[in-house]
């Protein structure tokens, strides 16, 4: 069945017309366009908007505001956003990072999304055309939403960290992705943000390793509890790429590297 193609000038217009039945938003492409070649019927037209602002990038006071529209490539070579520009670099192949958006990956089932793991480390708050919501509040209920934009406070290198784990390198398919925001004053941890990939139907927050972590020193012993704390309320996935066994048995593995790195 051939695609409709509805170009809007707005987002509050792509919106509305998001809201007829077989309708899907069309950013990159790399998620929704596949979908289609690989038989899903359940699409007639693709919605898109020329709106400028989805296209733009903004730090002002710290805090970054990044479109929906803006792809990985774009993000990877701001000069204001190098402390997670190796997230955006992650995505995929170069191919697909001129292509893949940043409100695309928003949307992205496990296991990809690995861009929106860091987002919900970062606190990250999504603009949507009904208003603006939490990274984990977002997540919880994103069907039906059309996102414009998302801010965050821009982390130093020293406070995030983040892994992808993939069986193909640079470019491949994750095993599991981890994105940590990790505050360090007078050698203890007095705040910390944990975010996985891979371990649940979307990202997720590692709350009882962050809550560990609390008042710990970056060191073998400071971090052993928080490593044997983050396989709580997980429920990890089992696919092509990996079982649900094999990835609840390396997260503490690379949770710990991450933390000592």
């Amino acid at each position: 069945m051939p695609l409709a193609l509805k170009t809007c000038s707005t987002i509050s217009e792509a919106g509305t017309a998001l809201k007829e039945a077989g309708t899907r938003y069309l950013g990159g492409g790399t998620l929704v366009v596949r979908a289609a070649n690989e038989g899903d019927v359940s699409v007639s037209t693709l919605v898109r908007s020329t709106d400028p602002a989805l296209s733009s990038i903004s730090i002002d006071g710290g805090r970054a505001t990044i479109g929906a529209s803006v792809t990985m490539s774009a993000v990877a070579r701001h000069p204001g956003l190098s402390s997670i520009a190796k997230v955006a670099k992650a995505v995929g192949g170069p191919a697909i990072r001129n292509m893949a958006t940043v409100g695309g990956n928003l949307f992205a089932a496990s296991p990809y999304g690995d861009f929106t793991v860091a987002l919900l480390a970062l606190d990250a708050t999504v603009h949507t055309t009904e208003g603006h919501l939490g990274a984990e509040e977002f997540l919880a209920g994103r069907d039906g939403r059309v996102v414009s934009a998302v801010s965050f406070d821009v982390p130093s290198a020293e406070q995030f960290r983040f892994v992808k784990i993939s069986r193909i390198k640079p470019k491949g398919v994750s095993v599991l992705s981890i994105a940590a925001l990790v505050e360090n004053a007078g050698g203890k941890i007095n705040g910390a943000r944990i975010a996985l990939g891979c371990m649940a139907d979307r990202p997720i927050r590692a709350k009882a390793a962050e809550k560990a972590l609390a008042g710990a020193t970056l060191t073998e012993e400071g971090v052993a509890p928080a490593v044997a704390a983050i396989g709580e309320g997980t429920r990890p996935l089992t696919d092509a790429i990996a079982s649900a066994w094999y990835r609840g048995e390396v997260l503490p593995v690379h949770f710990r590297r991450l933390l000592l790195e």
